[in-house]
């Protein structure tokens, strides 16, 4: 696997900012069905966080080398008692489908006038049959002072 530029590392430490931890280890230390969880959280996330509950610092550098090593991940970041981890998915060869030929669409018919049906939608009954619309009067006595 190819190391991560310092770019690639920056934005997938911009990415992991506000993700939980999914995987926790504590005093048992890294067993076979912590790992196990660690790779099935990689296989469906690419990016997780991991808790390590001690205080050690060494135990949990080895802890970060030991994950990467086992399971082919980088590590991206390790913050107190977090550890953040990627791994890229594996991209799947998959056969491509063979395209349905699309039949073109045929073109709006219009009248031959040139000009459309006009719709309804919107309007109200009374000037769909014809009545004139409300028009409101302006009075010059609105109650105010002339000026």
């Amino acid at each position: 696997m190819k190391e991560l530029t310092p770019a690639e590392r920056r934005d997938l430490r911009a990415r992991a900012h506000h993700l939980d931890p999914v995987v926790s280890i504590s005093v048992n230390g890294l067993s076979a069905t912590v790992l196990k969880e660690i790779d099935r959280s990689l296989k469906a996330h690419e990016l997780i966080k991991i808790r390590i509950y001690g205080d050690d610092r060494e135990v949990r550098a080895a802890l970060m080398g030991e994950i990467c090593g086992q399971l082919g991940c980088q590590p991206v970041q390790s913050i107190g008692k977090l550890l953040i981890v990627y791994r890229p998915e594996p991209k799947a060869e998959k056969p491509a489908a063979p395209k349905k030929p699309t039949a073109p669409r045929p073109k709006a018919l219009r009248p031959e006038s040139g000009r459309t049906a006009r719709t309804t939608r919107g309007t109200s009954a009374a000037r769909r049959f014809g009545a004139k619309p409300a028009t409101k009067l302006r009075s010059s006595s609105s109650g105010r002072k002339p000026r």
